[in-house]
């Protein structure tokens, strides 16, 4: 039990007793540091207007195919773009806002507003319709269903046994 204690924070020995995972807590503090890691990268070496965009997705698969859903808040249809190559669902998107940081009359004491890009790639589980994907962005949500390949109905084939 002593090595637990010298990997608990001080101040949260006493929760210890109580059946507390000390691992618990670490590992809820490295998901919202890796969370936010990519916030704040930049695009491209040596450019700092840009930085890398990490969107929420969810991605699920159902009978049909799969179905995949992206944050994108503030991004047009013409921003984003899909494609699927060798079993590959790519999702890029570029956004980009004017500001003028030399305006006089205004003086930002806080931007939050981010512009930059991503590029998100999903090995798909299933051989894809990639004729019959369809995708829409509606309030900031990327909605993107990809059905899998309709199985032709495959015919047994009879092994002949013979004498060798």
């Amino acid at each position: 039990m002593a090595e637990y204690r010298s990997l608990i924070p001080f101040g949260r020995r006493s929760l210890l007793r109580g059946g507390f995972d000390p691992f618990v807590s670490f590992r809820d503090e490295m998901d919202k540091l890796l969370e936010d890691f990519g916030q704040s990268l930049p695009a491209a070496a040596g450019e700092t207007k840009g930085t890398f965009l990490v969107p929420k997705v969810d991605v699920a698969e159902t009978d049909a195919g799969l179905e995949l859903t992206a944050e994108l808040p503030g991004f047009d249809e013409k921003d984003v773009s899909l494609d699927i190559h060798e079993g590959v669902l790519t999702i890029k998107a570029e956004h980009s806002e004017e500001r003028k940081e030399d305006d006089k009359e205004k003086k930002y004491h806080l931007v939050e507003r981010r512009q930059g890009s991503f590029l998100r790639r999903f090995v798909l589980p299933f051989e894809a319709d990639a004729d019959k994907a369809e995708a829409h962005l509606e309030n900031g949500l990327l909605k993107v269903n990809v059905p899998r390949l309709a199985d032709v109905a495959k015919q047994p084939k009879t092994i002949p046994v013979g004498k060798k």
